[in-house]
């Protein structure tokens, strides 16, 4: 049962993005819920099943995720219910999708509210979208950012700087096994090949296909034995998706190009194997795509590698730049500069894999949860006038 001591004000999130939908987006709204405790008591308005993935005492209400339109009518009608019954005093929308339900929301609870900002629910290509969604994300009293990148897309966009604050997504810091690289390899039988992972969702803007027909054939003529590692599944519950199998147009370009022995697929894992795989490997990459209208905000799992001491080597684009810190954490690479993406891999393998991970580890132990926790509340509390 949800905590009803009235000496403590409420905090309602609504969003669409919390698990058990996967993502990164999901996993910030599940950490932001957290964080609000004790300050606040919480509250959610959220896709279906995440009751059992909210903290407890959470007061939550689920609405189907599809179609899309019945879950914001539903949620709005719910959101509206509950901020007249419980009065919080911020209500959250954890993306642009909701964050009319949010505005409107506090308006039924006198309370003031605040967005999350993830880049692509700034730029969406929905003129629909542009016409009806910002202008509400522009009246938030509080727009909370995931990178300098998706700053400048808010103020591009309207959202008044004095209210954009940007908060980086955090990491947990995992507890390193010094026998996970052996581990994990032997039971994967990838012996000592240099191994690259891709970890993430399997989308057009993560840049696979581009990577394994441009850079990947460079990188196996130097190194014949690399092996590229791809952790994630088809992005089905996303909203920007196209249609087909990304996998499959994966497959095709390594068959193309001649590296399908260099290319494997491990699918979608759970956290002991992602953690084992982030140990095991030599080096990530992050090859996003800049396409227009769908960014890369900011790249939550070039921050994960960073915990696991792990470097990445990835295209400065979107919100890159503030997961990777260039030649400490990574190296960062001109969008579109497949052949300095080739070279900058070679270097890469031609180096010890502990020689950076200290200074992985520290920039990652400067963004972790409880850091971002503490930047949350402080926001708000500031912004609570």
């Amino acid at each position: 049962m949800p905590d009803s001591k009235p000496s403590t004000p409420l905090a309602l999130l609504v969003t669409r993005n919390f698990p058990p939908l996967l993502g990164g987006m999901e996993k910030v709204n599940q950490h932001l819920l957290a964080a609000l405790q004790p300050a606040w008591r919480i509250a959610l308005c959220g896709p279906a099943g995440c009751v059992a993935h909210a903290p407890l005492n959470t007061e939550v209400s689920e609405s189907g995720v599809k179609p899309l339109a019945a879950f914001l009518a539903a949620t709005l009608w719910r959101a509206m219910l509950l901020a007249l019954r419980r009065r919080p005093e911020w209500v959250i929308a954890g993306s642009g999708l909701t964050a009319p339900i949010a505005w409107l929301a506090a308006r039924c609870s006198g309370g003031r509210v605040a967005v999350y900002l993830h880049g692509l629910d700034i730029v969406a290509p929905s003129r629909v979208y542009q016409s009806f969604w910002l202008p509400f994300i522009r009246r938030c009293d509080v727009a909370l950012v995931n990178s300098a990148s998706t700053a400048r897309l808010a103020q591009g966009h309207g959202v008044r700087s004095d209210k954009l604050h940007v908060l980086h997504p955090g990491t947990d810091l995992p507890v390193l096994d010094t026998n996970a690289r052996h581990d994990f390899r032997e039971r994967h039988d990838f012996g000592q090949r240099p191994l690259l992972i891709s970890v993430g969702r399997l989308t057009q803007r993560k840049g696979l296909v581009e990577f394994v027909t441009r850079t990947l054939p460079t990188i196996v003529a130097r190194h014949p034995d690399a092996l590229l590692l791809v952790i994630g599944d088809e992005a089905s519950d996303a909203l920007h998706t196209r249609t087909g199998s990304e996998r499959e147009r994966i497959l095709t370009a390594a068959h193309l190009a001649g590296v399908e022995s260099s290319l494997h697929f491990l699918g979608r894992c759970d956290e002991a194997t992602l953690d084992a795989a982030y140990q095991a490997a030599d080096l990530h990459i992050f090859p996003v795509l800049d396409l227009p209208g769908d960014v890369e905000g900011f790249g939550m799992v070039a921050l994960e590698s960073a915990a696991h001491g792990l470097v990445t080597v990835a295209f400065a684009v979107g919100g890159v730049p503030d997961a990777v810190q260039d030649g400490r954490t990574g190296t960062l690479v001109e969008p579109g500069n497949y052949d300095g993406l080739g070279d900058a891999v070679i270097r890469q393998l031609a180096q010890a894999r502990d020689d950076a991970a200290g200074a992985c580890l520290e920039f990652a132990a400067g963004k972790a949860w409880s850091v971002f926790g503490e930047r949350l509340r402080k926001i708000l509390r500031s912004s609570d006038v």
